[in-house]
């Protein structure tokens, strides 16, 4: 079914559009972002229940004007006939201070040039199999709880559980004075977790669910239950794992999660514009196996962070960041790139309305190959197939990387033995890493329940993915 537009955006396009014309008198350059995001999250647990906004829940608008020498940037959540005189007397005003300022002290603030927008005109409205007013909060509430009841009823080992689902509709309006931009789209998400005991071992599991869906994520939380209580009682018996290298497989979570940790973060050409990405010296140059093609971008698949344009309006992209080893490009936001020279990728994200943006990751995953999983199996001598994981942490400027796999799955003679292993530490050098890849399978899976954050903030919805590789890393 198709997502609508916002109605509170589209009342306000005629107001957007006045505060533009006023501006555009003393200015070369201005635009207006309107956002208007709301959703819900619905959480049942073996203790209590609850209901709650959605933390990504937003509505206010961002002007952004470039006076020559560069770029500046006001937030503000109404708009009205006499908010947009104040808005613009309020403007021309904290300019002028700013640039009175600036003589008075010799200051010299770096100059950025304006980017030439294209003309485009675009209204975008996705569909969802099932719309999220389709059903009550109550009648939600009932499948999440029927979900806690089943896993609790398939194990007396079973100590806790929580499914949570949350629906989020984005509506956003961007204009300029040679774009009118408007997009409607639905990312949902949801997690089963199951904690076990046995004896004095206390081990959980989850499960993530994500996409451009509505309601039907239900559905595919219902159908994984079982798997969920059965990968909670296997990490009871988990063993510590012998520090040292090993071949591995790494499933499809575990590859985005490189991913997104080793050419992610350090290919935001903010950080080459800071100096502070190693893989600016390195453009053109191999830094992973000529099996490795990975991409970013919200146009190449559709996940959580799939859109029709940025919040500077830049057009989505899919970005060729490493093909058959080599390190392309970057992604970039608009000033990024008009610093650098080069053309904005559409990854300028804001956190909210209030918040500056900067080049994010979007969509990160390795391209998948041609090789069978059985196949990858078999090849390894002794290692480890690596599945699901709590957390991963990049060094850009040295290229370290350090990730929490959730477990590990022992293979002896290409064959699974049976033991598993939890948690396991997967540390490198990532040009290290990468060009280990051997052999890349034909699968192909993106998650996208997480959020990701620029240093220690300004946390953004993304997703990564890929097919399972195998490759040599270091585990403890």
């Amino acid at each position: 079914m198709k997502v609508e537009d916002s109605r509170y955006l589209n009342d306000k396009r005629d107001l957007m559009k006045k505060l533009l014309r006023s501006l555009e008198r003393d200015f070369p350059y201005v635009s207006v972002l309107g956002t208007d995001v709301r959703g819900k999250q619905y959480q049942v647990m073996t203790t209590g229940i609850s209901v709650n906004d959605s933390r990504w829940s937003e509505r206010g608008f961002v002007l952004r004007i470039h006076d020559g020498r560069g770029y500046f940037e006001f937030s503000f959540n109404q708009m009205g006939n006499q908010s947009v005189e104040e808005i613009v007397k309020y403007v021309k005003r904290k300019l002028s201070a700013f640039r009175k300022s600036m003589n008075e002290k010799s200051l010299d603030a770096s100059e950025v040039s304006m980017f030439e927008e294209e003309e485009s005109k675009l209204c975008f409205n996705d569909e969802v199999v099932i719309l999220p007013g389709s059903l009550s909060a109550g009648e939600i509430i009932d499948r999440l709880s029927s979900f806690k009841d089943r896993a609790h009823e398939l194990s007396n080992e079973v100590i806790n559980v929580m499914a949570l689902m949350e629906n989020v509709q984005v509506s956003k309006l961007f204009i300029s004075s040679r774009k009118e931009l408007s997009q409607s789209y639905i990312w949902s998400q949801g997690y089963l977790y199951v904690v076990a005991r046995r004896n004095k071992k206390t081990k959980y599991s989850m499960k993530g669910f994500s996409g451009l869906k509505g309601l039907e994520v239900l559905d595919e939380m219902e159908a994984f239950v079982g798997k969920v209580v059965e990968n909670a009682r296997l990490l009871l018996s988990a063993e510590r794992i012998d520090p040292g290298e090993y071949d591995v497989i790494c499933s499809p979570d575990v590859a985005g999660l490189i991913a997104h940790e080793a050419f992610g973060h350090g290919v935001e050409m903010d950080m080459f514009v800071k100096g502070r990405a190693k893989a600016v010296e390195y453009l053109g140059k191999q830094v992973a196996s000529e099996l490795v093609t990975m991409h970013d971008g919200a146009a190449g698949v559709r996940e959580v962070s799939s859109y029709a344009f940025d919040d500077e309006g830049s057009l989505a992209k899919d970005t060729v960041i490493i093909e058959k080893g080599i390190l392309k490009r970057g992604i970039s936001d608009l000033i990024s790139a008009s610093v650098l020279g080069t053309e904005p990728t559409g990854n300028g994200k804001r956190e909210s309305f209030e918040r500056k943006a900067y080049a994010r990751m979007t969509n990160t995953y390795f391209s998948p190959g041609k090789d069978d999983l059985k196949d990858m199996i078999e090849s390894i001598d002794y290692g480890f197939l690596l599945e699901d994981y709590y957390s991963g942490m990049e060094d850009p400027k040295n290229w370290g990387i350090q990730c929490v796999i959730a477990y590990g799955r022992e293979i002896n003679k290409g064959q699974f033995t049976g033991r598993i292993v939890s948690p396991v530490m997967m540390t490198g050098y990532v040009p290290s890493l990468l060009k280990s890849i051997s052999m890349v399978s034909g699968d192909f899976k993106l998650s996208g329940t997480g959020a990701c954050g620029k240093g220690h903030k300004e946390f953004a919805k993304v997703s990564a993915g890929g097919p399972y590789i195998k490759a040599k890393a270091r585990l403890g």
